[in-house]
């Protein structure tokens, strides 16, 4: 049976599907739901899943291979489709559905209020039954920092609640009020009611950082050393840099009125970090941190709007406002969905940072999610388990006799034509080996598969070279890949085959990755091999393919600046020195192609006359602006190049 003779199988007549918002779900045969999804239009939505096969993305086509079955719930409003589909992401989990998660448990600082004698402890459990909840916060030894701090500065119990009972029972204070440790009820030094407003305060003060417990504090601290009550004054005296230094480490960043959240994202091809920021009361309370593994289709708008929901998910509150990089698509029915979580305390605004201290707050949280991600990333590239997985699915995939213990990869870069250049990198055992790499100019080309052709023949070349003349026994060439990797689709891998054709080499194995859709193109073979986008051997390919890249691009803009102090030099009385002090001046190439013949007259070593003359020179070289437009279109076409 076709592709298409089995999505014919389940596909509904056009007329049974309604014109309706709500939200869908496809499962296979045993009844495991794959995929679940929400629209505003029910038919118009579905017709895009059975459309023509060769049409839909990979990760469609994979899905609906295995489908058999397909359902959908009509609701009233798109807001009720945006809190039923998370609900069934959430209750299903489904495979195929982007699934952000948090990749560790974070602490908190919990009240139990409803305890007789509540007590301030450090949980990670979120459902403590009547506990008021504060953070998260990312690190728990800061917590316990700040937990000692706070039962210094408020006085309140401490000890564990077999203790608490006994004491309660005995009329004995408990071991932790009998050494000092302990202020509750227990100790027998103040009531109930009088422990239940200290927490009150603590409360009132974790909350919104009120600072009226500070005064009272000093204003008894005055009064005691007025009467001579050194050992109190002592005492309040302690507590009241306790807290002091608690408020010290919640900085205020925003107005002492202000509560809000701040989501900053951060995406490659493969995976997103999230990084949330939590401002209660103008002080930063907590933070979380979300991985999830990127699909083809999922947008930087859809990424947060399945973060917000997974961030106030359960009995956790949203604030009145909540800034994004960028609005998500359905954030009036999102902003909606959110303040059915706070019926009596106003709407919730979803709003994008313009300017002042809410910018630098965004640009703080991205900052953490990149940092996040490239964390995470190092993590995983360090696993020797997922290596060896990676390199074992990579030989499936491929159909290798042994898994590809030596890696080349080979990019190609240039600046509107001109200055191309070349970079090979190796991995060994799934690691980058940095001494290995090497660097490839490209004096004559007619375009990028002529370059890649031209750098696969000359490391042929070489390979060929060494067979030679090693002379290891069993024919053990250490310096031998077992697997070439060109960053291009299916010329640019046609163009290497043909390079290694012309050597005679036909041990190494070679194939090619795509951008955007992150294929693997194979030589010969007119379709690409789709490796799922939670595999370990597609997260590596990815990894060899970017650090190609990124060495061909240093070698470029290498020899860009290499080139730009050579042009200088052939200027009428500028000597090398004046060149290399020019570069120093400025400290950059590009703050020296944007400085005015006033800025470069100041320069050491020249006058208004020389400075004419360098102003010229620099207005014949290429623009950077128009050369950045020019690289895109580049690879944008290479993009196009391998689609096709």
């Amino acid at each position: 049976m076709s592709p298409d003779d089995h999505r014919l199988s389940f596909r509904p007549a056009q007329g049974e599907i309604p014109t309706s918002p709500g939200v869908y779900r496809f499962s296979d045969r045993h009844g495991r739901v794959l995929y679940i999804g929400k629209a505003k239009n029910l038919r118009a939505r579905l017709a895009n899943y059975f459309q023509p096969i060769h049409s839909l993305m990979p990760r469609t086509r994979t899905m609906l291979s295995l489908a058999a079955q397909l359902d959908w719930t009509v609701v009233a409003t798109d807001t009720e489709s945006l809190v039923l589909e998370h609900t069934w992401i959430t209750e299903f989990k489904p495979p195929f559905n982007v699934q952000f998660k948090d990749d560790k448990t974070y602490p908190y600082l919990a009240v139990t209020l409803r305890e007789e004698a509540p007590r301030l402890i450090i949980t990670r459990n979120e459902k403590i039954r009547g506990a008021r909840y504060f953070g998260p916060y990312p690190k728990v030894w800061a917590l316990r920092e700040t937990t000692a701090l706070l039962h210094q500065a408020f006085p309140i119990r401490t000890c564990n609640d077999a203790d608490y009972r006994r004491a309660m029972q005995s009329g004995r204070p408990c071991l932790a009020g009998q050494i000092g440790r302990c202020s509750g009820p227990c100790s027998q030094k103040l009531t109930i009611e009088q422990h239940r407003a200290r927490v009150d305060e603590l409360v009132s003060f974790l909350g919104g950082g009120d600072r009226s417990h500070l005064k009272r504090l000093q204003r008894a601290m005055r009064d005691a050393a007025g009467d001579q009550r050194y050992e109190d004054a002592a005492r309040l005296r302690d507590q009241v840099q306790a807290v002091e230094h608690v408020m010290e480490k919640n900085a205020v960043v925003l107005g002492l009125d202000v509560s809000l959240d701040v989501f900053g994202l951060r995406a490659d091809e493969l995976a997103a970090s999230a990084h949330q920021f939590i401002i209660r009361g103008g002080r930063i309370r907590g933070e979380r941190s979300w991985i999830v593994d990127v699909e083809l289709d999922d947008s930087p708008g859809t990424l947060l709007e399945q973060v917000i929901q997974s961030a106030y998910e359960g009995e956790r509150e949203p604030p009145p406002e909540i800034l994004v990089p960028q609005l998500p698509e359905n954030a009036p029915q999102l902003e909606e969905a959110l303040s059915a979580h706070r019926p009596r305390r106003g709407r919730v605004r979803l709003r994008v940072p313009e300017r002042g201290d809410k910018v630098q707050l965004m640009e703080r949280a991205v900052l953490n999610a990149g940092e996040h991600l490239i964390r995470h990333k190092l993590k995983r590239a360090a696993d020797l388990t997922a290596r060896t997985d990676a390199l074992a699915e990579l030989q499936r995939a491929l159909g290798m006799d042994e898994p590809p213990l030596r890696i080349e990869c080979i990019d190609v870069s240039h600046l509107q034509g001109t200055g191309v250049v070349a970079s090979l990198v190796v991995f060994e055992d799934a690691l980058p080996a940095k001494g290995a790499y090497r660097k490839y100019r490209i004096e004559q080309t007619r375009d990028d598969t002529d370059s890649i052709h031209q750098v696969v023949s000359r490391r042929a070349a070489q390979l060929v070279n060494a067979r030679e003349s090693d002379e290891a026994p069993n024919g053990i060439y250490r310096d031998r890949p077992q697997l070439i990797i060109v960053d291009g689709g299916e010329p640019q891998v046609r163009a290497a085959a043909r390079a290694l054709d012309e050597a005679g080499i036909t041990d190494i194995a070679l194939c090619g990755i795509a951008k955007r859709l992150e294929e693997i193109w194979l030589p010969g073979d007119p379709f690409p091999v789709i490796l799922p986008r939670t595999s370990e051997a597609l997260f590596l390919v990815q990894r060899v393919r970017d650090e190609a890249h990124r060495f061909a691009i240093a070698f470029q803009r290498q020899r860009r600046s290499t080139s730009i102090a050579s042009r200088l030099s052939e200027i009428p009385g500028l000597g090398p020195k004046r060149v290399q002090g020019l570069l120093k001046h400025f400290g950059s190439v590009a703050r020296l192609r944007t400085a005015s013949p006033e800025e470069l007259a100041a320069a050491p070593g020249l006058g208004p006359k020389l400075a004419e003359q360098v102003r010229a020179h620099l207005e014949t070289e290429p623009a950077p602006a128009a050369a950045a437009k020019l690289e895109t279109a580049r690879e944008s076409t290479r993009d196009r190049e391998d689609r096709e």
